[in-house]
């Protein structure tokens, strides 16, 4: 179930992202006519699908050709992510043994206790209303994006020229996207950035809120939501995310299979962290933290003052969108 025979396309795969460049096509063209919200649902779900796009593709789908797969998921829709960045930062945070460590997982919520006391009582509050749902909804896009953009001038200020490399590539091709929307579309610019990129980068962060939570034991600190409903089809099936992280090859199609098969073993893999859809995680962390902001293993010594010097995070945390 987790290989694809040798040459073979996965179908699914391929049609999706058909359905998903066409619908965006087709979106942006008539903008217009569609009233604010069904705009920014219409918007925001095409882009964050596009996201849920990618992370398949750079786990190796739909074909067994790399730099076709990546074709098909490199468009900059999120318009402020480059696909590679996103692609190694990814990488980075499947070595499970690291996840939830906020130098080590490129997409980790959890905050270092240097940046915890540089923050501030105010920064504080913010970061812990950034660990509520709605906050993560609200502020989460605001904070991913700007943090992530932050990180990256830092680092071509520190002078790690590859990145450079990687930056022209993207603006370069930013210039079809901006394009049709200018040219063709005449959307402003702004109404893109609201309905499509942060409606879609919201969506991303509804996914990756409750996916990891610290434990001392690593395979408890990935979670599953069932019964996702609509979002299972939208995340692509990473709602089942041990199960991902354990057989990452196995396409996105082909996961809720193999987690009925498995669901007792899987359950009792994580230590039980299961939510019941995502109703179950808005009634648990709508306005309550899904944890501390600082990271765990910090909170006894490291609450107030700067943790010991350690490496900086190759990538900035929280990214993806997206998708994990």
């Amino acid at each position: 179930m987790a290989t694809r025979r040798h040459g073979a396309i996965e179908w699914p795969t391929a049609i999706l992202a058909v359905v998903i460049h066409g619908g965006w096509l087709a979106t942006t063209f008539f903008w217009a006519a569609l009233p604010w919200p069904l705009l920014m649902l219409v918007g925001g779900w095409l882009v964050a699908w596009h996201g849920s796009l990618q992370h398949e593709v750079m786990h190796g789908h739909p074909t067994r050709h790399r730099r076709l797969n990546d074709l098909v998921g490199s468009a900059p829709l999120s318009l402020w992510l480059p696909y590679r960045l996103y692609k190694k930062s990814h990488m980075c945070h499947h070595r499970d043994e690291s996840l939830t460590d906020p130098i080590e997982d490129p997409e980790s919520a959890y905050l270092t206790g240097e940046v915890w006391a540089r923050l501030g009582p105010v920064g504080r509050a913010l970061a812990r209303f950034n660990n509520t749902l709605l906050g993560r909804l609200a502020l989460g896009p605001l904070v991913m994006i700007l943090g992530f953009l932050a990180s990256e001038a830092a680092a071509l200020a520190r002078g790690e020229r590859w990145r450079l490399g990687v930056w022209v590539r993207h603006l370069a091709s930013l210039l079809p996207v901006l394009a049709w929307l200018h040219l063709v579309c005449a959307m402003p610019l702004s109404v893109y950035a609201l309905a499509f990129v942060y409606a879609g980068a919201a969506l991303g962060r509804l996914r990756s809120f409750a996916e990891h939570r610290w434990s001392d034991a690593v395979a408890e600190r990935t979670a599953v939501v069932e019964r996702a409903g609509l979002f299972g089809l939208l995340f692509l099936n990473n709602n089942l995310h041990v199960l991902h992280h354990l057989r990452p090859a196995v396409p996105w199609y082909r996961l809720p299979e193999l987690y009925r098969a498995e669901r007792e073993a899987l359950v009792r893999h994580n230590g039980g962290l299961v939510y019941d859809g995502y109703l179950d995680i808005l009634r648990r962390f709508a306005l309550r933290p899904h944890d501390e902001p600082l990271f765990p293993p910090l909170k006894a010594t490291a609450r107030e003052t700067p943790a010991p010097d350690r490496a900086p995070a190759p990538f900035p945390r929280g990214l993806v969108p997206s998708l994990d």
